[in-house]
Formats: C-alpha cells, structure tokens, sequence
C-alpha cells in the first residue's frame, strides 16, 4: 500500500517544474488516488496528463492497485489552499461565514501569512442627509480557519 507523502512529494517534484501547485490528494477507500492541481490561469488537460504520465513512471509498482485520477479542483469550488485565494485577488467570491451568513464580494486582499482575507461587499446603509439607505463597499474580514468555505463566484453575465 502507497503512503500519501510519497504521492505527494512526486507530485510535488513534478510541480516544481511547472507553475501548478498542489490543492489536494486524497485516497479514498475505494482504491483510488485523487491529485487536484491548479493554476493561475486555469489549468490544461493535457498537463493533467503530463503529471499522470510523470507519476506512473515515478512510482510505477508502488502504485499497485489504485486507480489515479488528475485533475483540476474545478472552477467555483471551495478554495482550499491559500494560492487559490491569491490567484483570486480582485474577482467576485461567495464566502459562507461560520455563523451561517452568505456574502458575495470581491476579494480584496490575502493576509501574508494566509490565515485571514479581505472580501469588500456591498451593504445597505443608513447615511445622513439621506431619506433611504443605500448600498456602500464594506471591507469585511475573514479567517480561513472560520469560514464553512470561500469560492469564485461564476458571473453570467
């Protein structure tokens, strides 16, 4: 039976040699290794590929019995990794706050050390001078470790 850190740090090698980083790899119980990847810029098939090619020859026999599957983390799912908040600076998110609230956003800013984000959203307020509220940018902070998930929010527009 293959270890995960030996899957990953494979995985790992590879990425060093391209501009990918690690999201995820998870084992499931049914035989399979699942490797998420992603890139700034989205990520191409045949470099899910690459690294499936690259990881059959790497670990060949190790491998044994279980299916290996690559790929990207996929497009408005959670975020999991502090790069796919970077690389999601200055567009829209939905962000489910631990008490239950939803608010959508535009991502501001990523604390360094990545345990905290910035989502600017638009709010009713009351202002003086004013009859009704109207809607102002309020720059609302998060804790990674606090949030039910943060994801790109898909605009059809």
């Amino acid at each position: 039976m293959i270890n995960k850190d030996v899957v990953k740090a494979a995985v790992e090698e590879w990425l060093s040699q391209n501009d990918y980083f690690l999201v995820d790899v998870d084992m499931t119980p049914d035989g399979r290794i699942v490797i998420e990847i992603d890139h700034a810029d989205g990520v191409w098939i045949e470099d899910c590929a690459a690294l499936s090619r690259f990881l059959q020859e790497r670990l060949g026999e190790e491998l044994g019995e279980y299916e290996l599957e690559v790929g990207s983390a996929g497009i408005g799912q959670p975020f999991k990794v502090v790069q796919q908040y970077i690389n999601h600076i200055g567009k829209e998110v939905e962000v489910l706050a631990a008490d239950g609230k939803k608010y959508q956003g535009v991502l501001q800013s990523v604390a360094d050390d990545g345990l905290s984000f910035v989502v600017v959203v638009k709010e009713k307020q009351k202002i003086e001078g004013k009859k009704r509220p109207v809607l102002v940018d309020v720059e609302k902070t998060f804790n990674t470790n606090e949030v039910k998930y943060a994801k790109y929010l898909l605009a059809f527009k």
